[in-house]
């Protein structure tokens, strides 16, 4: 396979790939600062704080998540020893693994398929700050304000140290400063973590390293320091000394750029040179000012979401983030609804954190503990990366959702000619019996050089699509739309290809060809529950799409008398069950952690408690029910989810309170740090972050419902919550935007925004009211329900 795309398929993509055509790390113009403070006072801030810093050898359940959606950082904030491990988005290896094993599937290892890894290991010595000698210890992630703070005391003088991960400045900066007359005397060391040498610049104060991997991605990192005492570099490390504040700064980065043609590499990138530069840039700006820009830069997005679930005691107040959660899983305990709504908007901060202009959010972020992560901290397109970005639209962060469009693009090119040249391989379980292909789709994992993992996946297309058109529904963004149409037809195209024809009930239908129903059940059923209700909407949206954009009229005709002759799923007499396989009977595990089969029930909308057939809905809620409340976090997101678009508040709630129970060794459950952990062995544990974002979707699904021209408000709203609350700035599919206030179960207050949408139907305990609005205007609601 060459490495850039045939003139045929580019052209045929059109403008698509315009979307990537800036690579990851490159130089900014200096940004605009802040005249102001834009500091939330200290009273206000929702945060998360510990009386202890992190155990270094347990910085993933433990440690403070920083990022500015490149770069990543786990901080442990021990006062004589900090430890930062800091990632890129784009430090893989591998690369587009195009040469299948011997069963038609694609190699998954992190030589050929790839793995994320760690940039760098930051080491922070303070001598003579050892826990023993410091009192009223005390370090905080202040949600408010996208910082991580340390304070303590020592001989008298009160010390703090800031962090943050800039996204303005394109750096991680700590702030070290005092108050009371002391001296800061210390060093920081840059190691790599791939056996690349450091090596200093004394004239500027400066440690670096840079390398290259086998893949031919080049990388570097960079660290200095500013402070008003004697700053040396020398060795591995920078040192100062006697100076009353000190500022670090750690700047890192790749050549990758999203573009298929130059192999996704930028040829004139000069990583090293970059991070340098970067580095220097912002020491050479006083903290105060570098903090103010990164927290104006990030409020600007964290403030379009405020949530109040109601008040907590004052003793739930009082205690720290760890025996808080452990207080609330206790038998018997109290609602804490503070410490649910600082759940939800963790959630936010690891968006905002995580998925800016480049590449999207995996298995994991950009937060690793080593360079081994499980799957290799890659892009799941059964589950994963979609409920990744579940949250983006409905939580005011659609800007974010740009990194998981912009990286299917800079794919496709690349998925368009794996797929067609090597889908139908003989020893494929899952070619086509047609003997036909066209279009696109990917295999179970993918990595950001156009490379697939594991197995194929036929229907990976059709989810990612789904994704892709949802957030659409939220803006109502033609531009956009007309970027991604070219995704939905190739995936379209496939589809036409490989779609059989079979008879059910006396009637000629099209069914799905030899596939697995994600990830369990036989290997080689055909017409499973998920891919045809994938296909319904795929289809659907892309009909929509053309008739919305004008164009490919015929073609997009075509595909509508495709989807007027599918099988839909039907419910088993045998089970009572929506079926899964096309089967009466049950072929896998009735308690499995997928609830694929569903997928039209959230976050598809075929399947509805308002409407459509009431039989299909019984069956999908005794599947729903079969496959149990104990599961993985991100399988308990999904059922809570699920439970929530069928209106059942109390079992939505209970699988958020099974999520939050405290991660101590057990199964599953929520870390010290908020991370989401499962145990896979007696001795280690997985972070994975999907359960971190999906979670707070079925949140938000509890309290709004929405798709096109229909808004529900408190939908499935738990008795814990109910005595009053509030929510603005909601995202609602038909591109409209909700605020609202509630007492003791009812809405009182609602304002509807438009962001592109123009007629919606808003209901709140079984009344409704019709809203026409034009773009930007806004509508307020009030005694909604009597």
């Amino acid at each position: 396979m060459s490495n850039g795309p045939s003139r045929r398929l580019v052209l045929g993509l059109g403008g698509a790939l315009a979307l990537s055509a800036l690579p990851a790390f490159t130089a900014h113009a200096a940004p605009r600062r802040p005249t102001t403070s834009p500091l939330v006072p200290a009273g206000e801030a929702t945060t998360l704080w510990y009386p202890e810093p992190a155990d270094e050898d347990l910085l993933i359940e433990q440690g403070l998540p920083l990022g500015n959606g490149r770069l990543g950082a786990l901080v442990g904030a021990d006062p004589a020893r900090e430890l930062l491990h800091v990632t890129d988005a784009t430090l893989w290896t591998g690369g587009a693994n195009t040469t299948l094993d011997s069963d038609g599937q694609f190699p998954y290892g992190r030589d050929d398929f790839g793995s994320l890894t760690l940039l760098a290991r930051v080491m922070l010595y303070l001598p003579g700050h050892e826990l023993s000698a410091v009192t009223d210890y005390r370090r905080t992630l202040d949600l408010s304000n996208g910082l991580v703070t340390t304070t303590y005391t020592k001989d008298k003088v009160r010390h703090t140290r800031e962090m943050f991960a800039s996204a303005p400045d394109d750096t991680i900066v700590v702030r070290l400063s005092q108050s009371g007359g002391g001296s800061l005397t210390g060093a920081v060391i840059l190691s790599g973590t791939h056996g690349e040498t450091t090596g200093v610049d004394k004239g500027r104060n400066l440690a670096s390293f840079s390398a290259a991997f086998g893949n031919k991605l080049r990388y570097a990192a960079a660290v200095t320091a500013a402070g008003d005492g004697t700053i040396t570099a020398t060795g591995t490390r920078v040192t100062f000394t006697d100076c009353s504040e000190v500022t670090l700064v750690i700047s890192g980065g790749t050549d990758y750029a999203p573009d298929h043609a130059t192999g996704y590499r930028d040829p004139d990138a000069d990583p090293l040179a970059l991070a340098q530069d970067k580095a220097l840039a912002a020491a050479r700006t006083p903290a105060v000012r570098l903090r103010d820009t990164h927290v104006a830069d990030y409020r600007a997005r964290y403030d379009r979401l405020t949530l109040d679930l109601g008040r907590s005691s004052g003793g739930q107040r009082r205690m720290d983030t760890w025996s808080r959660l452990k207080a609330r899983a206790s038998d018997g305990s109290a609602p804490d609804p503070e410490l649910e709504a600082s759940y939800l908007q963790f959630g936010r901060y690891l968006t905002i954190c995580g998925s800016r202009d480049g590449l999207p959010m995996g298995l994991q972020g950009v937060w690793l503990e080593g360079n081994t992560p499980d799957w290799m901290g890659d892009y799941h397109t059964d589950i994963n990366v979609q409920m990744n970005y579940w949250l983006a639209d409905r939580a005011g962060l659609g800007d974010t959702f740009t990194a998981f469009a912009d990286y299917c693009l800079a794919q496709l090119p690349a998925w368009s000619e794996v797929t067609q040249k090597q889908f139908n391989d003989s020893r494929n379980r899952y070619r086509n019996t047609s003997g036909k292909v066209a279009g696109w789709t990917v295999a179970f994992s993918t990595n950001p050089y156009g490379g697939l993992g594991w197995w194929w996946h036929p229907a990976g297309n059709a989810w990612l699509c789904e994704s892709l058109y949802e957030h659409y529904e939220y803006t109502q963004d033609v531009k956009y739309l007309a970027r991604i149409t070219p995704l939905l037809k190739g995936a379209c195209e496939f589809w036409e290809a490989r779609l059989i024809t079979t008879t059910v009930d006396g009637r000629e239908v099209l069914i799905d060809d030899h596939d697995w129903s994600p990830e369990q059940g036989p290997q080689d059923a055909r017409g499973i529950t998920y891919t045809q209700e994938l296909l319904w909407s795929l289809f659907g949206h892309y009909e929509q799409a053309c008739r919305t954009l004008g164009r490919d009229t015929e073609h997009a005709a075509a595909i509508g008398k495709l989807r007027a002759r599918l099988y839909l799923p039907k419910v088993s007499p045998k089970s009572g069950r929506l079926e899964e396989w096309m089967s009466e009977d049950d072929l896998g595990e009735t308690t499995h952690r997928h609830l694929s089969p569903l997928i039209n029930l959230f976050p598809g909308d075929r399947i509805r408690p308002d409407a459509g057939d009431a039989e299909l809905l019984k069956g999908a809620t005794q599947l729903l029910t079969s496959r149990g409340m104990e599961s993985y976090g991100w399988a308990c997101a999904w059922r809570a989810a699920c439970w929530a678009r069928l209106k059942d508040a109390d079992k939505a709630y209970r699988l958020l309170l099974t999520n939050l129970r405290p991660w101590a060794g057990g199964d599953t459950g929520t870390a010290m740090n908020f991370f989401d952990m499962y145990r896979v062995s007696d001795t280690r544990a997985i972070f994975q972050i999907d359960a971190n974002l999906g979670t707070p979707t079925a949140m938000l699904e509890m309290l709004v419902y929405s798709r096109p021209g229909h808004i529900e408000l408190l939908p499935a709203l738990p008795d814990a919550w109910a005595e009053s609350g509030s929510l603005k700035g909601v995202g609602a599919r038909g591109g409209f935007t909700v605020d609202m206030t509630w007492e003791r179960g009812r809405v009182r207050r609602a304002t509807l925004h438009s962001v592109g949408g123009r007629r919606t139907t808003v209901i709140a305990g079984g009344r409704s009211t019709t809203v026409t609005l034009r773009p930007g205007q806004s509508m307020r609601l009030t005694d909604l329900q009597g």
